[in-house]
């Protein structure tokens, strides 16, 4: 889901250039996606030579994210959803065979939503505003697998409401994703088998968000976030894979805190936060966590959001998603990654 308050912006004095900040653990950055009016959320294959990611194209008439690979070495791109409708939070199986994003592309109704979203842009570009940004928690988003090419498609999820955010376990036999299935206000995390059957509860926070979940690298435990104090305030959580066990690692409420992603090393995160800001308004930067002691390092300090970040299966790059100066729409941006000497 690419998600809360990319909007909320303004650059961060320093002594030192911002760019020099990030050279303690970013080498090489460059942006990734170019030819999208917006993209990102973006996950490597096990292999590390492709991308999967979600993207709004120019020219066909949907202003909706649509889920596409990027070949890393070549630079060759395809659409993998259908281009219909709604798609969000795709995700390789590790063995590299299929792959699972969530869509609406079944809803009958799909298309009425393309006219009032331009028409609110062009309101917002007469207007001179922005809007802030909210998802919308799609009722008609289901989980759906597919070969990494797009073809045999198939449904797995089917319950009344949203299904979506979903990412495999490390062994490719469980999937766990976020759900309206426990009611229309209550997103909670379910774990299912990785063809749909299975299905149980994982979170039980009646009234409350849960959603961005990912494995642990071990399989035993699950990082997510969520607004159990205060409505889209959003904080981290771990939690065991049986339900037991569940802690908060963050506890701010001054700011988000959101899409945790794990280090392979299975003892660190790498997440995004807003704990700092200039005229009080927020700039969502990444950061380095240790789990077990809730110690953290600053990775970015650009001027513009960075958002949604991951490691690739060996832990030497980062892929996230970034306007990096503030201005323009958001991209994708990869680097190599040094871990920080401490936590």
């Amino acid at each position: 889901m690419l998600a809360l308050m990319m909007a909320l912006f303004l650059p961060l004095q320093g002594s030192e250039p911002w760019e020099n900040q990030e050279k303690a653990h970013l080498r090489n950055i460059r942006q990734i996606t170019h030819d999208f009016v917006r993209a990102g959320e973006g996950y490597f294959s096990p292999d590390a030579r492709t991308i999967l990611f979600q993207a709004e194209e120019k020219t066909t008439g949907n202003p909706f994210y649509q889920i596409f690979s990027t070949d890393l070495a070549t630079g060759k791109t395809r659409r993998v959803s259908p281009g219909v409708g709604k798609t969000t939070c795709a995700f390789y199986h590790p063995d590299g065979s299929k792959i699972i994003f969530a869509s609406t592309h079944l809803d009958a109704n799909a298309k009425d939503f393309y006219k009032p979203e331009y028409d609110a842009r062009e309101a917002e570009r007469k207007q001179g505003t922005r809007r802030r940004y909210r998802w919308d928690f799609d009722p008609a988003m289901d989980i759906f697998e597919a070969a990494p090419d797009g073809t045999k498609l198939r449904k797995l999820t089917d319950a009344p409401g949203y299904d979506a955010e979903g990412s495999y376990s490390p062994d490719g036999k469980l999937i766990v994703f976020c759900s309206a299935r426990a009611g229309k206000n209550d997103l909670e995390l379910f774990i299912m088998n990785a063809d749909g059957t299975g299905v149980r509860q994982l979170t039980k926070a009646p009234g409350c968000y849960n959603g961005g979940p990912f494995f642990s690298p071990d399989g035993k435990r699950v990082i997510f976030r969520s607004d159990r104090k205060s409505k889209d305030q959003l904080q981290l959580y771990v939690i065991n894979t049986d339900g037991t066990g569940e802690r908060a690692l963050t506890d701010d409420q001054s700011w988000v805190q959101w899409g945790p992603y794990w280090h392979p090393n299975n003892q660190h995160i790498i997440y995004a936060a807003a704990d700092h800001a200039t005229a009080g308004r927020p700039n969502y930067d990444l950061y380095w966590m240790e789990v077990a002691s809730g110690k953290k390092a600053r990775i970015t300090h650009a001027p513009g959001a960075d958002v949604l970040p991951v490691f690739s299966p060996d832990g030497k790059q980062l892929l996230w998603t970034s306007n990096r100066d503030g201005r323009q729409p958001s991209q994708l941006w990869l680097a190599d990654f040094m871990k920080p000497s401490k936590p």
